[in-house]
C-alpha cells in the first residue's frame, strides 16, 4: 500500500477514480447516496479549479482503493462556507477536509489516520489554522440504519476534532430508493491545527 498526496496533473488524472470511489462507498450508511458518474464529474471539478486543493490517494499497486480530498473552505461550495457566519472564524484560516472514501477490504489498516495526516499537513503548509469536516446527520430510527453500525465519532475525537455547536450545513442528494434529491443536515467538526 502506498498513500501519497496528489496535486496538479496527478490530481486531475485521479479524479474520475475518486468519483467512482465516492459512488461505491457513499452507497452505504449513513450516506445511502444514489450517485451517478455524470454528477460526480461535475462535483469533483471544484478540485480541478482550486490551485490549493489536495487529493490523498491510497494505492494498491496502480489501483486507487481509497481517497481523501480537501480544499480551502472559501473555495468549496457556498453551502459549506455559509454555516460559518457568526462563528468568529475567518474562512481564509479554515481548511475543509471533504470526503474520505476507502473500499471495505482496506479498512482498519491506519489509512484513515494517513488521510487526515496528509490533509492537515497540506493545510498547515497553506497557513491554515483550523481544519474542519462534516458528517451527515440521520435519525437513529432510520429504517436503513444497519443494526451493527458503529459511528466514527471516537476516531474523530482521538484526532482532536469535536462537533462545532450550531455549525450545520444543508446539502441535497438523492438517497437510494428515491427518485429526487432531498435536503440533509451535515454537522461540522473542527480542530485547531
Amino acid at each position: 500500500m502506498e498513500v501519497r498526496r496528489l496535486t496538479g496533473e496527478a490530481l486531475d488524472a485521479a479524479l474520475d477514480d475518486v468519483a467512482r470511489l465516492r459512488i461505491a462507498v457513499f452507497r452505504d450508511w449513513p450516506y445511502i447516496y444514489d450517485g451517478s458518474l455524470a454528477y460526480e464529474r461535475r462535483y469533483v471539478q471544484s478540485y480541478r479549479e482550486s490551485e490549493a486543493a489536495v487529493v490523498v490517494g491510497a494505492f494498491d499497486g496502480a489501483t486507487l482503493v481509497g481517497a481523501a480530498t480537501g480544499t480551502p473552505l472559501e473555495d468549496h461550495a457556498g453551502d459549506f462556507a455559509a454555516p460559518f457566519a457568526g462563528t468568529g472564524l475567518k474562512l481564509q484560516d479554515v481548511f475543509y477536509c471533504a470526503e474520505s472514501v476507502l473500499l471495505p477490504d482496506y479498512r482498519g489498516q491506519g489509512l484513515g489516520h494517513a488521510f487526515f495526516d496528509h490533509r492537515e499537513a497540506h493545510a498547515r503548509e497553506l497557513g491554515r489554522r483550523h481544519s474542519v469536516f462534516c458528517s451527515v446527520i440521520r435519525p437513529d430510527d432510520h429504517p436503513l440504519k444497519p443494526a451493527d453500525y458503529r459511528p466514527f465519532d471516537g476516531f474523530w475525537r482521538k484526532r482532536g476534532y469535536a462537533p462545532m455547536e450550531g455549525v450545520v450545513a444543508r446539502f441535497k442528494w438523492t438517497d437510494l430508493g428515491e427518485d429526487q434529491q432531498t435536503e440533509k443536515a451535515l454537522q461540522f467538526w473542527g480542530r485547531t491545527l
